[in-house]
C-alpha cells in the first residue's frame, strides 16, 4: 500500500471515530445531567457526575411511577412494532410479486397518504373512538400503527431489489402454496429490511405522544411520553431539571435494547444470504 492511501484511510478513521464521539456525548451528557440538581445544570456545563441521583430518583416518582409508565409504553409499542412489521411485509410482498389490475393505482395511493399528516385526521379520528367507545383503550393506538405505508413503501422496494421471482416461481412449481412461500422464502430474505423498518417502527410508537395525550385520560394508563409531560409541566421546572433527565435517561433503555438486537439480526440475516443449503 502506498503512504498516500494509508494516509486517506488515517484520515476516514479519525473522521469516523470524531463522528462516533460526537454521537455519543449527548447519551454522556444526558446521564451526567441525571445525577445533578436542576441548579447545577442551569448554572454551569460538566461532564463529571454529581451526588444527586437519590433526589432526582425520588422526584421522578414523586409525581408518577417510572416503571409503570415504560410496562404502559411496551403494551402499546411492541404489539404495534411487530403486527406492523408483519403487515407491512405481506402488502409489499403483493404488491411485489403478484400484478393485478390497480397495482400501480394502490401503490400511489399508498404513496399519497405518506405525504397526508396524521395530525390533519385527528379531530375525526378522536369522535370516532368516543362512538366505538374505544377512549382510554389501547386499541387506537395499536390498530392504526398497523398500516404504516413508509414501511409498506420501503419493503416494497426491498423486495424488489433482493428477492429474485425465479425462487417464488420454483417454489409454486414444487406445489408451495402462496403463504407457505411468503414465509418460508420471502420473510427470511426480507428480514434485514423488516427489522431496519422495526427499529423505526418501535422508536415512534414507544415515543408516541400526541395520540395517547388525547386518547387515554387515566394516570394509570398513561404511556411513558404522557407521564414525562407531567414532570415537565410542572411549576418548579428548573429543580426538576436532573429528575427530567434521569427519566429520559430510563426511558431510552429499552429503544438502545431493541437497537442493539435488531442490528445483530441485520448483520445475521445478510450474512446469511438469500438461498440455504
Amino acid at each position: 500500500m502506498t503512504i498516500g492511501y494509508k494516509i486517506k484511510k488515517a484520515i476516514i478513521y479519525i473522521c469516523m471515530i470524531v463522528l462516533a464521539l460526537a454521537c455519543l456525548l449527548p447519551f454522556l451528557l444526558m446521564m451526567v445531567n441525571a445525577t445533578r440538581s436542576g441548579s447545577e445544570i442551569v448554572t454551569s456545563f460538566t461532564l463529571i457526575p454529581s451526588t444527586h441521583l437519590k433526589e432526582n430518583w425520588e422526584t421522578v416518582f414523586s409525581f408518577f411511577n417510572l416503571f409503570k409508565g415504560m410496562w404502559n409504553s411496551l403494551v402499546v409499542a411492541v404489539p404495534a412494532t411487530l403486527l406492523g412489521a408483519y403487515f407491512s411485509a405481506l402488502t409489499a410482498y403483493g404488491l411485489a410479486m403478484y400484478k393485478f389490475k390497480g397495482n400501480k393505482l394502490l401503490f400511489m395511493v399508498i404513496l399519497i397518504f405518506m405525504m397526508i399528516p396524521g395530525q390533519l385526521s385527528l379531530i375525526g379520528f378522536y369522535n370516532l373512538c368516543t362512538k366505538l367507545k374505544l377512549v382510554n383503550s389501547y386499541i387506537p393506538l395499536i390498530v392504526p400503527a398497523i398500516a404504516a405505508p413508509g414501511t409498506v413503501f420501503f419493503l416494497r422496494q426491498y423486495v424488489l431489489s433482493a428477492l429474485p421471482p425465479s425462487l417464488i416461481e420454483a417454489a409454486r412449481i414444487d406445489g408451495a402454496k402462496e403463504l407457505y412461500s411468503f414465509h418460508r422464502i420471502a420473510l427470511p430474505i426480507m428480514s434485514p429490511g423488516i427489522a431496519t423498518m422495526a427499529i423505526m417502527g418501535f422508536i415512534g410508537n414507544w415515543n408516541n405522544y400526541l395520540l395517547p395525550m388525547i386518547i387515554l385520560n387515566k394516570n394509570e394508563k398513561f404511556t411513558l411520553p404522557v407521564m414525562m409531560a407531567t414532570l415537565k409541566a410542572s411549576t418548579d421546572i428548573n429543580s426538576n431539571q436532573g429528575a427530567i433527565y434521569l427519566a429520559v435517561a430510563i426511558s431510552v433503555i429499552p429503544i438502545l435494547i431493541v437497537f442493539c438486537f435488531c442490528s445483530k439480526y441485520i448483520i445475521s440475516s445478510i450474512s446469511a444470504g438469500s438461498v440455504k443449503g
